[in-house]
């Protein structure tokens, strides 16, 4: 059946942009290198999936049919970033193409069926939770970058939300360093926890930039689906029970440094140039209210050094740590003072923010050691 609508070029497009970040480079099923269009009425629907993740969003355009097709989303997206901003006439006749016509130009495309377009799981007797979206992207913006890549570990390769009556934590990791993020300021109506795979909150990560309204997280065992505005992102759990990240945080940390943030990052990044290429590592040692950075590569007789001020409270001590997590840390934090806060050589160093926080928000960030080649 055929069926007509009109819609403004540029809000077409940037709706596109956004969905198209589901789309993978390459897709077993052909079909989900295309875009669905689904016409109701004067609403249309668009729908990006990946068989793991799809994102719709929904814009309201001039028409009066119904109807569902599939439009390639490549083509459809490079032709569109070339349009200026101008109303432009979707036709579909009997036929499989679909013809779009703008202000001096006709343009014909293939389209394919969309009932052939797979469905978004429905997320069935979902638990509810509300955020707010700046929160939200800030929460993923402080894991993410913690979490694995280690295809034989999936659930260490998503992000762990852990809801309850009194507080929403977010923890990432990959054995190696771990990010626990906790707003004791909000909280959900029951307790529930699961793991987010990585790209929908990359997706996310993109969509949240400057959005503070409310978005609706429904979820159950195996999917969730996030909504607000216009959008709505469905996606599947990663399953598998998330480690016991409790116990690997150490309680007892006596030595305690604090330091500007700014200085140290550069400091450690200065020195990690100098450092072996394949542990990274770099020594810190602590003594009263002096911080001295180290590193060496025995094998190109390269070597740094450097002195910082600190506050220290503790017993002198030497650790060793990879710079590449570090500097990671160090940069994912928004503060001017850190604390980074110690027990032996072998434990794992944890490093908090001192400054910038929001009432309620609490952030840990844990590195483990690396042995010190003496």
């Amino acid at each position: 059946m055929p069926m007509k609508f009109i819609v403004s070029s540029e809000s077409l497009l940037k709706e596109l942009q956004i969905l198209g970040g589901v789309i993978n480079s390459s897709n077993t099923l052909p079909i989900l290198d295309n875009f669905l269009f689904h016409l109701n009425g004067n609403q249309l629907i668009l729908t990006a999936s990946d068989l793991e993740t799809t994102m719709s969003s929904t814009l309201t355009v001039e028409s009066e049919d119904n109807g569902m097709i599939a439009l390639p989303a490549r083509l459809l997206l490079d032709t569109l970033k070339t349009f200026p901003e101008q109303p432009l006439t979707f036709i579909k006749t009997e036929t499989n193409t679909l013809e779009i016509s703008a202000n001096n130009g006709k343009y014909a495309v293939a389209c394919l069926d969309g009932e052939d377009f797979p469905r978004a799981a429905q997320v069935k007797d979902p638990t509810q939770t509300k955020i707010n979206g700046s929160v939200l992207s800030t929460a993923i913006n402080a894991t993410l970058f913690a979490s694995g890549n280690d295809d034989l570990r999936p659930v260490m390769s998503g992000v762990f939300f852990q809801f309850t009556t009194s507080a929403l934590t977010f923890v990432a990791t990959d054995a190696h360093k771990l990010v626990k993020y906790t707003r004791t300021d909000l909280n959900a109506d029951s307790n529930a926890e699961f793991i987010m795979p990585k790209k929908p909150l990359q997706l996310l990560k993109g969509i949240l930039q400057g959005v503070d309204d409310d978005l609706v997280i429904e979820y159950n065992e195996t999917n969730a689906e996030f909504s607000f505005g216009n959008l709505r992102l469905t996606c599947r759990l990663v399953e598998g029970k998330y480690p016991n990240y409790e116990a690997v945080i150490p309680k007892e940390n006596p030595n305690v440094m604090q330091i500007g943030r700014g200085e140290f990052l550069n400091s450690v990044r200065r020195v990690s140039i100098f450092s072996n290429k394949t542990t990274h590592q770099v020594r810190l040692k602590m003594a009263g209210a002096d911080l001295q950075i180290s590193a060496e590569d025995f094998d190109y007789s390269n070597k740094a050094e450097e002195r910082l001020g600190c506050e220290y409270q503790g017993d002198d001590l030497q650790i060793g740590f990879n710079s590449r997590f570090l500097i990671e840390m160090l940069n994912n934090l928004g503060c001017d003072e850190i604390k980074l806060s110690m027990s032996l050589p072998n434990r794992a160093g944890i490093i908090t923010p001192l400054d910038q926080l929001d009432e309620g928000e609490d952030i840990t960030m844990l590195v483990m050691p690396v042995m010190l080649n003496d």
